[in-house]
This record gives structure tokens, C-alpha cells and sequence, in this order.
């Protein structure tokens, strides 16, 4: 613990530039996740459907005992409730412990990091509060329906896509640089 708040600060004591990013991204998007979470619950019934766009959007509010976009959803309060909360509090810990070990000159992996954490917090304070995840967000084209989702889910996805990008931009340099 000593070695991660140390680990903040650069030689001159300034909070490094990495942990401004990962308390404005990740306290953000968890901010932004729970108080849209809130409106739901207080707005909406469960299961209630409010058509926004037309044959496209609809806010809904559904509940998900189970992983991203429902995968392995069962019961409320089952054992996968408990390895979901086991699951998700070691991704939070590696998720911080990579963050800590990344460069302050990766820009990009330590916004892609805060992304993910903050979305893997909202999920786990969900599961904590009341078993399950809120969603919320309701998207269809044609005959296809996406799953529900919400925020957090959002902010795991794109931070998941940026670590990509970062790992296939790294790829390309280092294969330029072997030519």
C-alpha cells in the first residue's frame, strides 16, 4: 500500500499526471454510471420500456445477475452472484496494480485503465446494493436487439477497445523497427 502512494507521486512531490487522469476518468464515469442508475430505479419500474428513438433507443430498466450482456445470468443471490463479486474485486486489483506499473508516458493505457476500473466499479457497487447490475440502455436496428447495458458496461468497452488500439499501434512499431 505504502509502495501505491508513493508510486503517485513524482520527484518533486506533484501527483503524477497518470493518477489526475485515473481520479478524473474513473470517479467520472463512476459518477455518471451510479446517477444514471438512480433515475432509473427512481423513474422507472422494473421492466418498464420508454421508447426514445423510434425502432432504435429505448431506456428500460432490467436487472443482470450474470456477467457482460447477460452471459452466465442465473439467480439473485446464487453462487454466481458470488464469483461475480470475487471476479470482479481481483479485475479491480490487477487493473490497479498494471496501472501503477505503466509508464507516465502512456497516455493512452492510463486513460483505457481508469476507463475499466470505474466501469468495474459502478457494476461491483450494483452487485453489492442489490445483487444484480442495473441496465438500462436499449438499442436495436432492424430485427437485431442488443442486450441492455449501462454506463459502466460502456466505459469497460471503450477502455477495452483503447487498450487494443494501444497494443496493435505498439505491434506495428515494433515490426516497423524490425524491418
Amino acid at each position: 500500500m505504502l509502495y501505491a502512494l508513493g508510486a503517485m507521486r513524482s520527484n518533486s512531490g506533484e501527483m503524477k499526471r497518470k493518477y489526475w487522469v485515473l481520479l478524473i476518468f474513473c470517479f467520472g464515469i463512476l459518477l455518471l454510471d451510479q446517477w444514471a442508475k438512480y433515475l432509473i430505479v427512481q423513474r422507472l419500474l422494473l421492466y418498464q420500456k420508454v421508447e426514445v428513438i423510434q425502432g432504435f433507443f429505448n431506456l428500460v430498466h432490467v436487472r443482470n445477475t450474470g456477467g457482460a450482456f447477460g452471459i452466465f445470468g442465473g439467480e439473485k443471490g446464487g453462487l454466481g452472484s458470488i464469483l461475480f463479486l470475487v471476479v470482479s474485486l481481483i479485475a479491480i486489483g490487477a487493473i490497479l496494480f498494471l496501472f501503477i506499473k505503466i509508464g507516465e508516458d502512456k497516455k493512452t493505457l492510463a486513460l483505457s485503465f481508469s476507463l475499466v476500473l470505474g466501469g468495474a466499479i459502478g457494476n461491483l457497487i450494483d452487485r453489492l446494493q442489490y445483487g444484480e447490475v442495473i441496465d438500462f440502455l436499449d438499442f436495436q436496428l432492424s430485427s437485431t436487439h442488443w442486450p441492455a447495458f449501462n454506463v459502466a458496461d460502456s466505459a469497460i468497452c471503450i477502455g477495452i477497445g483503447l487498450m487494443a488500439l494501444e497494443l496493435l499501434k505498439r505491434d506495428k512499431k515494433k515490426l516497423k523497427s524490425s524491418s
